[in-house]
């Protein structure tokens, strides 16, 4: 064996043994940004991440019941300071890593005008949207409807997914014609993905600033403290400008 390869090697050996694992519970919404960001993340650390998605009040009750989580990547803010004030989450560690957008979406083009006025006046019989009680984006889109006056109309229409993922899949197979949806499902580089879409104005909602917060179980965690530290990086914002979020 050559001494070169030898050296290499050896570099890779302290370099395995120094990897870790950090698993991070992450908000529907933000699923598929996630995963690039944990493949830049896993390339230039060399750490481990295991993702587990899904609406962010499952997430808080798993958190609170003991999962084994050590990142928390909310869908709004007011999660991350609850684990924070229940001693759940280290002080100081919580930081907006994006700012999310409301989208109204259909698989069918032409079916949602620029305008969202198919809300109005389409003939459409189910409209998707995540649950409110459980999701930020469900919670927006309540607000949206209610700041068009459209609540009790829409009411008897209204289809319920428990995350924004599940409500993206009511409206992708079918099951809804139309639905609320994060900009990040259905948005790639500043383009729609597929059919037709109305980016929900800022000013019919509260804004969805998302919190990131490093929970108790990975303050002594290299992997843990080095993705929260990623996710501040030039790389990780620019994955996460790519599917419309700012921050």
């Amino acid at each position: 064996m050559s001494k070169s390869v030898g050296i290499t090697m050896l570099c890779s050996l302290v370099s395995l043994a120094h990897a870790d694992e950090v698993n991070v519970a992450v908000a529907a919404n933000f699923q598929q940004p996630m995963q690039q960001i944990a493949q830049a993340f896993e390339q230039a650390s060399g750490h481990r991440v295991r993702v587990s998605a899904g609406a962010t009040g499952k997430l808080y009750a798993q958190i609170v019941n003991g999962a084994p989580f050590e990142v928390l990547l909310s869908a709004d803010n007011e999660t991350p300071e609850r684990l924070d004030q229940e001693g759940l989450a280290v002080p100081n560690s919580r930081f907006t890593y994006a700012i999310g957008r409301l989208v109204l979406w259909s698989t069918k083009s032409e079916v949602v005008d620029a305008k969202g006025d198919v809300l109005r006046t389409g003939n459409f019989q189910h409209l998707a949207i995540a649950n409110p009680k459980l999701a930020p984006y469900g919670r927006a889109a309540q607000e949206t409807l209610q700041a068009l006056g459209l609540t009790n109309q829409l009411t008897g229409r209204i289809v319920t997914g428990e995350s924004i993922a599940q409500t993206h899949q009511f409206v992708a197979t079918g099951n809804a014609e139309l639905g609320f949806v994060a900009m990040s499902q259905v948005y790639a580089q500043g383009k729609l993905l597929s059919g037709s879409a109305w980016i929900v104005p800022d000013n019919l909602y509260q804004p969805i600033r998302q919190d990131a917060v490093l929970l108790k179980q990975g303050q002594n965690q290299p992997a843990a403290k080095a993705l929260i530290q990623f996710l501040r990086s030039d790389v990780a914002r620019k994955i996460i400008s790519s599917y419309g979020y700012s921050w």
